[in-house]
């Protein structure tokens, strides 16, 4: 399968998990030229910024560890454009879901909340 593909199944599949966990999808795919974040959503007061990774199997370890340091830079630099242009008062947290597949099929999803902090 086509990695932009698989890409975009695992991101569908992350907001239907989160929707299903009472968050409300506030954004996705938000771009700027330094980065992108996957998926912005709101559970309560706090604003989620999630990262998603999507895999077959941990043959190359866990998807959480493929969000290196320089990837948790982007996108805390990215999240802070998205809190200023849209006035955001709320708490906040970096998120990473795991979604596992086996040929375009969803095998499990895994959320890891606080995945990360600022640095």
């Amino acid at each position: 399968m086509n990695v932009n593909i698989i890409g975009s199944l695992g991101e569908k599949a992350a907001c239907r998990f989160l929707k299903k966990n009472q968050y409300k999808i506030l954004g996705r795919n938000y771009r700027k030229p330094y980065g992108e974040i996957d998926i912005i959503a709101q559970h309560g007061d706090t604003v989620s910024f999630v990262e998603v990774k999507t895999r077959k199997n941990e043959q190359f370890g866990l998807q959480c560890e493929a969000v290196t340091y320089t990837k948790r830079r982007k996108l805390i630099q990215t999240a802070y454009t998205y809190i200023e242009e849209n006035k955001i008062d709320a708490n906040y947290s970096f998120d990473i879901i795991e979604v596992y597949h086996d040929e375009g099929k969803i095998k499990s999803v895994r959320h890891i909340k606080n995945a990360f902090g600022l640095e």
